[in-house]
C-alpha cells in the first residue's frame, strides 16, 4: 500500500502510527477459545495451557509466528495434543473474535489526518483462516508487517526497524501500541513512543490526545506499564 502524506494540521513530532493486533485491534479472545474449549469437552483454560506449558507445543507455535509451519499442519499436529479435531483448529477457536470498534475508529481517524498507519503483529497463520481478515483490519494500514512474513518476530529488534523502514518514518516520529511489555521494550530502545493497550476502556482516546486528533485535552505521557493477561492463541 502507497505510504501517505503528512497534513499540515499533524502536531510536530509524530507522523506515524503503529499497532499490534491481539488485544490492541481485537476483542474477546479469551471469551472465544473459552467457548470453543467447553464445545469440544475440554476445561475452559485447556488451550492457554497447553500453549504455554506443553514443550512441544510451544516449539510449534514458535515456528508457526516463524512462517516456518503452515498453519494447517500446526491445526493437526495441536489437535492431537489436545485431542481434538485439527481441522481449521485456529479458525473454530477464534470463531466468535471481533474487532475492537474504538481502535479500528480510532485508526481510520488516524489515516485520514495523514498519519501513516502501520500493523505490526506476531502472525499465527493465514490459511486456512487468516485472523486479519476475519476481522476486517487489513484496510486499515499503509504498511503491515506480520512475522510469518518476515521470518522474525517481536521482541526481535529488527522487525521493528523493518516496519519503520517501509513506512519511511524515523523512530522518533512514532507511536507503538501493544499488550506485551515485552514488546514495547525494544521499541523504546529504538526511540519509540510506547503506549500499553492495558485491555481497559480508553486507549483510543489517550492515543488521540497524544496524536494531537482530541483537541479538547492535553496528552498525557505514555508509559509502560504491568502488562495485560490478554488470551493470545
Amino acid at each position: 500500500m502507497a505510504q501517505r502524506s503528512v497534513e499540515e494540521e499533524q502536531p510536530p513530532g509524530y507522523r506515524g502510527l503503529i499497532l499490534d493486533f491481539v488485544g490492541v485491534l481485537t476483542e474477546g479472545v479469551r471469551e472465544s477459545i473459552a467457548a470453543w474449549a467447553l464445545a469440544e469437552g475440554l476445561d475452559a483454560d485447556a488451550w492457554r495451557r497447553t500453549l504455554t506449558t506443553d514443550p512441544v507445543v510451544r516449539r510449534l507455535y514458535t515456528e508457526l509466528e516463524l512462517g516456518r509451519l503452515p498453519q494447517a499442519e500446526w491445526n493437526a499436529r495441536t489437535g492431537a495434543v489436545l485431542g481434538v479435531d485439527g481441522d481449521n483448529l485456529m479458525g473454530r477457536a477464534w470463531a466468535a473474535v471481533r474487532p475492537a470498534a474504538e481502535m479500528v475508529r480510532f485508526a481510520r481517524e488516524a489515516r485520514r489526518a495523514g498519519y501513516t498507519v502501520a500493523l505490526l503483529s506476531n502472525s499465527f497463520g493465514l490459511d486456512p483462516y487468516d485472523p486479519y481478515g476475519a476481522t476486517g483490519v487489513w484496510e486499515l494500514f499503509d504498511v503491515a508487517v506480520v512475522s510469518e512474513r518476515e521470518g522474525i518476530a517481536k521482541p526481535d529488534p529488527t522487525i521493528y526497524r523493518t516496519v519503520l523502514d517501509r513506512m519511511g518514518l524515523a523512530a522518533a516520529s512514532c507511536v507503538f501500541v501493544d499488550d506485551q511489555p515485552a514488546n514495547l521494550l525494544p521499541a523504546a530502545e529504538l526511540g519509540i513512543t510506547t503506549v500499553l493497550a492495558d485491555g481497559l476502556p480508553g486507549t483510543a482516546g489517550h492515543l488521540a490526545r497524544l496524536l494531537g486528533l482530541d483537541r479538547g485535552s492535553p496528552a498525557t505521557e505514555p508509559v509502560v506499564a504491568a502488562g495485560s493477561d490478554a488470551a493470545r492463541p
